[in-house]
């Protein structure tokens, strides 16, 4: 089975594509899903947020606070590497146990749809990495339309990951998020098509 890596800087399209691919076939692992199951209520990850952030981001019901936490760790850069390092284990255990078994299930391709791909060294599960990209003053522009922040709040985020830049320096296909939604959907299907024939060709 081959194994996509899908990464990009945040708001630079990646869950789009994400689910373009789904459409075309693929199966998806996602990272977003993943660490939201684990703050979910009864989720893994709970115990150890409370203990390291305190109750102070979480709603009186217990739930995570999920705009308090972030407020706390884009705001310094050691309360963030905390929440990764509770993060990021759990994680990556689940993104080897999807891996494991979208192989037993017989997938020809699986993409893991990761922001953090590279930060988390996930790069290495994988045989080939896609990257979303856009230019630094789009990318802001956008995270502040759709979360409603402010530039510096949004600026925080950015800086918080690797540059779009550097992602895409690193890929090995890069995709342009400059256009429209149905613009860059059309640039999917050929370079999906390789994929699956690469895949094809290692079984041959």
């Amino acid at each position: 089975m081959r194994v996509i890596g899908l990464t990009g800087s945040i708001a630079c399209g990646k869950s789009h594509v994400s689910s373009a691919l789904a459409a075309l076939g693929a199966r998806v692992i996602d990272g977003d899903l993943l660490s939201r199951a684990l703050t979910a209520p009864g989720g893994a990850a709970l115990p150890a947020l409370r203990e390291a952030f305190g109750e102070g981001v979480f709603h009186p019901d217990g739930t995570l606070n999920r705009g308090a936490l972030g407020r706390v760790v884009f705001s310094d850069a050691a309360s963030l590497a905390r929440l990764d390092g509770i993060m990021q284990p759990l994680i990556r255990r689940m993104t080897v146990e999807g891996i494991e078994a979208a192989r037993a299930a017989g997938w020809t391709v699986c993409v893991l749809d990761m922001p953090l791909l590279y930060e988390k060294g996930l790069d290495a599960l994988c045989d080939r990495v896609w990257c979303v990209w856009l230019p630094r003053e789009t990318q802001l522009e956008r995270l502040m339309a759709r979360d409603g922040l402010s530039r510096p709040d949004a600026e925080k985020r950015v800086a918080s990951q690797l540059s779009a830049d550097e992602k895409a320096r690193r890929a090995d296909v890069v995709i342009d998020t400059r256009g429209t939604p149905e613009e860059t959907e059309a640039l999917l299907p050929p370079l999906w098509a390789e994929e699956l024939r690469l895949a094809e060709a290692s079984l041959a």
